[in-house]
C-alpha cells in the first residue's frame, strides 16, 4: 500500500497506471475491432461480444490493483448479495461525479455482465474510449434541445427510438444496462435552476429505462437500484486519484420490475407514462430520504 505518498505522487501514480492498462487493453481490443468489421457475421457477434466483454472486466481488474495500491478508501457496500453473471439487469443510480462510474465497475465487476453505460453520442469522438465503447455496443444517444426540437418537429422521439433499437441487441448475450437517470452529474446549481423537488438528486428521466424494459421484457432479471454517498464531499477525479477519497458509502436495492411494464406503451400511452413516471419518482423519493439518512449516520460515527 502506498497511500502513505503526498497525494500528488498518489495522483500521478494512478494516473500513470490508469492510462498504461487503458493502452494495455485497448491494443487487442483494436485487433478485434477490425476483425469484426472485417467479418461482419451475425454467428460471430455473439464471438466477439464475449472477448471484447473480457478484456473490459480485465481492465477493471486492473483499476481496482491500482485503487488497492494507491488509496486507503473504507468502502461500505450493501446490498449486492445473490447476483448473476450469466442474467439481464437495468442498473440505476444517482450520478455525482466522474468517481460514481470507478465505484460501479468495481462493486459489479464479475458479479454482473459488465455495465453497458447510456452515453451521448458526441463521446464516441473521444481519443481511444470512443472506440473501445462503440466495440462495447454501449447505447448512444443524441439529445435535442427543446430549441432545436421546436425548429424540427419531426425529430421528436428520435433518441428514445435509438435507445430501443440498442437495447434489442442486447438480447444476445447477458447484458448490464446501466443509466444514471438525473442525465447529469449533481450539483447545487443544477437543483436549484430546475427547481428538483428532492434534497439530494436532480429530478429523474424515465424514458430511457421505459424503453430499455419494454425492449427487453421479461428477461430482465431484475432492476439494481443504487445509491452511492461520499460522506466527506463530492469528490473530483483527481481527488480520487490522489488517495483524497476516504469513505465511499453504497446501497443496492434489488426491484422487481412490474410484469405489466414489459408490455405496455410508454411512448403511446398517455396513462402508462404518468404511472411508470411515478414508479420512478417512488424510487427517486426513497433513495433521496436514504441519502440524508447516510450522510447523518456517517456525520455521527
Amino acid at each position: 500500500m502506498l497511500n502513505f505518498l503526498p497525494s500528488v505522487v498518489l495522483l500521478i501514480l494512478a494516473s500513470s497506471l490508469l492510462a498504461i492498462g487503458t493502452i494495455l487493453c485497448f491494443i487487442p481490443l483494436l485487433f478485434f475491432v477490425v476483425l469484426r468489421l472485417i467479418l461482419p457475421f451475425t454467428v460471430l457477434r455473439k464471438f466477439f461480444a464475449t472477448i471484447f466483454m473480457a478484456i473490459a472486466e480485465a481492465w477493471i481488474t486492473l483499476n481496482k490493483g491500482w485503487m488497492k495500491l494507491t488509496q486507503k478508501t473504507r468502502w461500505d457496500v450493501q446490498g449486492d448479495e445473490g447476483l448473476d453473471k450469466e442474467g439481464w439487469y437495468l442498473v440505476t443510480s444517482n450520478h455525482q461525479s466522474w468517481v460514481d462510474i470507478f465505484v460501479l465497475q468495481s462493486i459489479f465487476n464479475r458479479k454482473i455482465p459488465f455495465l453497458k453505460f447510456f452515453i451521448k453520442q458526441e463521446l464516441i469522438k473521444v481519443p481511444v474510449m470512443g472506440v473501445c465503447w462503440w466495440a462495447l455496443d454501449f447505447p448512444f444517444m443524441k439529445r435535442h434541445s427543446k430549441a432545436y426540437l421546436k425548429k424540427h418537429p419531426e425529430m421528436r422521439g428520435k433518441d428514445l427510438e435509438a435507445t430501443k433499437k440498442a437495447c434489442e441487441r442486447f438480447k444476445l448475450t447477458p447484458t448490464s444496462i446501466m443509466n444514471f437517470l438525473e442525465g447529469t452529474r449533481f450539483t447545487q446549481e443544477k437543483h436549484d435552476r430546475q427547481g428538483s423537488p428532492f434534497a439530494h438528486l436532480l429530478k429523474p428521466k424515465s424514458g430511457g429505462i421505459a424503453f430499455a424494459i419494454q425492449s427487453l421484457g421479461e428477461q430482465l432479471n431484475r432492476l439494481l437500484n443504487v445509491t452511492i454517498v461520499y460522506p466527506d464531499g463530492i469528490p473530483s477525479f483527481s481527488d480520487f486519484l490522489g488517495g483524497k477519497v476516504k469513505r465511499i458509502i453504497v446501497r443496492i436495492e434489488q426491484v422487481r420490475i412490474p410484469e405489466r411494464f414489459f408490455v405496455s406503451d410508454y411512448a403511446n400511452d398517455q396513462v402508462f407514462r404518468a404511472e411508470f413516471n411515478q414508479w420512478v419518482y417512488e424510487r427517486w423519493r426513497e433513495k433521496d430520504l436514504l441519502i440524508g439518512k447516510l450522510l447523518a449516520d456517517s456525520n455521527k460515527a
